[in-house]
């Protein structure tokens, strides 16, 4: 993009990834990994899953690696959907990955209305059908930022029938300031599969590493059909020590507070409308997006079009990168 509009500098705010970076301790995990890329990995990952499990007081056979939680989805798509029949459920503006699996295996898609830019689980409940074998509820939700309440999720789950396998997709959990109830409901729930990542909070995008949580036998399901590799060795490093380095996660959470709060205040300022968001990223509604979209790339600025009309989702950046990208936005309106 920078050759193609001759800009000197470039601000991306479109892909929802941390503005700090990894931590130190990731930093540091990575450096003395680096010297030993010329083996394998390890193809079981014991080591991340065995801190995974601490951190989250489950049992390491319950839990799958990915190549990023993208992979586990994909995963758990295969696991579980054979024929065009079969049926996956998931809401309208909710993740793209979703259909995009669905597609790629030549099921059926069953998409159900947003309520209010969120899920509503009513309507995936109602969708449910003997052919229904999938579905998939992202919590927080991307691209809109909504949150369902714990009551509301655990009343779904258990009115879904055993038969069918929810994938409850907490890639930005660790934004919530609230008690991890969900890791709880796998004990209640064979059906139930967790995806978490260490892409957003813990600011290792680029390296691609995600997990599941599950009962045993679902795990042991997905493990069968991994690549046997799909996690390198410098990701599983950096991850394992991501996940004990707190004080890291919580200057990252911190950060992402402040920074949807100078976004939503200088939305407001600007006379913008914005769905409220409780992950690292904002909606805000604009009255063309098309065009504002590429006046924002004409200086420099990347957010990303989503399927809700009239609106672009903004990832907190920097202080500093926030407050450039308002005045551009400012300048374009």
């Amino acid at each position: 993009m920078q050759r193609e509009l001759g800009l000197d500098h470039v601000v991306k705010l479109a892909s929802n990834e941390n503005p700090l970076g990894p931590g130190p301790k990731a930093l540091e995990a990575i450096q003395q990994a680096s010297s030993e890329i010329s083996r394998y990995p390890d193809g079981n990952g014991f080591e991340l899953k065995r801190a995974i499990a601490a951190h989250l007081s489950v049992t390491a056979d319950g839990i799958t690696l990915g190549n990023g939680s993208n992979d586990i989805l994909e995963l758990v798509a295969r696991a579980y959907v054979c024929q065009a029949k079969d049926e996956v459920i998931f809401s309208q503006f909710a993740f793209v990955v979703y259909p995009l699996v669905t597609q790629a295996l030549g099921a059926t898609a069953v998409v159900t209305p947003a309520n209010d830019f969120g899920h509503d689980l009513n309507a995936m409940l109602a969708s449910i059908t003997d052919n229904t074998k999938l579905v998939f509820v992202a919590n927080p939700n991307n691209p809109t930022g909504t949150l369902l309440s714990d009551d509301a999720i655990y009343a779904f789950l258990s009115k879904v029938p055993s038969s069918v396998i929810v994938v409850l997709d907490q890639a930005y959990i660790e934004y919530l300031d609230t008690t991890d109830l969900s890791i709880g409901w796998l004990n209640e729930f064979d059906n139930l599969i967790i995806t978490r990542t260490f892409s957003k909070a813990y600011g290792l995008a680029g390296l691609r590493v995600g997990y599941s949580i599950s009962n045993p036998e679902i795990a042991d399901y997905l493990n069968r059909i991994r690549q046997p590799f799909n996690v390198n060795h410098i990701a599983q490093s950096a991850a394992t020590a991501a996940i004990v380095d707190e004080a890291f996660l919580v200057r990252s959470v911190t950060a992402n507070k402040n920074g949807l709060l100078q976004l939503s205040q200088g939305f407001k300022r600007l006379g913008l409308s914005y769905i409220p968001s409780h992950a690292n990223f904002i909606a805000v509604k604009v009255t063309d997006a098309g065009v504002i979209y590429q006046k924002l790339l004409e200086k420099g600025f990347i957010v990303r079009p989503v399927e809700m009309q009239g609106y672009l989702r903004v990832s907190v950046g920097t202080r500093n990168e926030n407050e450039t990208f308002l005045d551009a936005l400012k300048s374009v309106l």
